[in-house]
């Protein structure tokens, strides 16, 4: 939806400079440009550069809704969009409908919800960006990325972060904090290759009720590990938490992501969470003398409750 209004006479279609310069020649010469690139070139022609203002930026609805102002000498125009970019673009098709005095012209306004993967080389995709208007296109909640881990020498650090998307998780590793949002992202957009675009579905109808193990799988499980564990006093001396709960998950199928908290606990020692992707999700808190004592500690209360829970019956 656009408005627009005029505060004075629109500047004149036609001016005298090395020639003629018309702006219906100019979308008609090149019918592939965007409305904001074609309002860019007009405003350099005649001297009046299109200023774009965000009028509003509602994101904490279901559908993030922006508004964008355009100014072109003396025009001023909005347009609306689930996007910055999308609103952008029907300000300065609004006001190229004004300038051009022909609205029978329309311009083909980019869908940005749905980008065509065919059409755009792979390294050039933005699968964060992908990934969240995805999950407007269908409804879904709105993804959100936590940093969880972060760690490796100065020269090569290595990032972990965690990717919710309505009651699932995924996480990503890279080298930078970016890196590692987009490959979260992309484990998540590589279970929806095969959604219809045209189709409004719920998210567990694409990746099923659980992307790791439930805790009646645990109950039921015949693994060596998770029975080992119910045997378990988890008192030995010297015990190994963080791999016996490594050797657990990998064979129920969960992943586990150690986030170590800045503060001190209130007696000065150091603090971990350790987070499974069981369904639900399962977070146990540590604390320890050092980073590694806290990680320990977290993964050994971890196993204590994957105990009590596998024991039920």
């Amino acid at each position: 939806m656009s408005q627009s209004r005029h505060r004075t006479e629109a500047p004149p279609l036609e001016r005298e400079d090395s020639g003629t310069f018309s702006l219906g020649k100019m979308i008609t010469a090149k019918p592939g440009k965007t409305p904001i690139q074609v309002l860019h070139e007009y405003g350099m022609k005649t001297k009046n550069i299109p200023v774009y203002e965000c009028e509003r930026s509602d994101v904490q609805i279901h559908v993030p809704t922006f508004t964008f102002r355009v100014t072109v000498g003396d025009i001023t125009c909005t347009g609306e969009g689930t996007s910055k970019k999308l609103a952008k673009h029907r300000a300065a098709e609004a006001a190229i409908n004004i300038l051009k005095a022909n609205a029978s012209i329309c311009f083909a306004v980019p869908d940005p919800l749905m980008p065509d993967p065919s059409k755009q080389p792979k390294n050039q995709l933005n699968p964060i960006g992908s990934l969240q208007e995805l999950a407007i296109h269908h409804g879904w909640r709105l993804p959100e990325y936590t940093l969880s881990q972060e760690g490796g020498p100065a020269h090569k650090r290595e990032y972990t972060t965690i990717c919710r998307l309505e009651s699932f998780m995924e996480t990503g590793k890279g080298a930078s904090k970016k890196q590692a949002k987009r490959n979260a992202a992309e484990k998540f957009l590589a279970k929806f290759s095969n959604i219809s675009p045209e189709n409004h579905i719920s998210l567990t109808n694409v990746v099923g009720h659980s992307l790791g193990c439930t805790w009646h799988s645990l109950r039921n499980s015949p693994g060596e590990k998770i029975n080992l564990l119910k045997r378990s006093l988890l008192s030995i001396p010297n015990t190994d938490y963080i791999q016996l709960l490594s050797e657990i998950a990998k064979e129920q199928g969960f992943n586990i992501t150690y986030l170590d908290i800045d503060e001190l606990s209130a007696n000065g020692q150091y603090q971990c969470l350790a987070e499974l992707s069981t369904s639900p999700i399962t977070v146990c808190h540590g604390s320890g003398i050092s980073c590694g004592n806290a990680q320990s500690d977290a993964a050994h209360n971890a196993l204590q409750y994957l105990k009590i829970i596998a024991e039920r019956k």
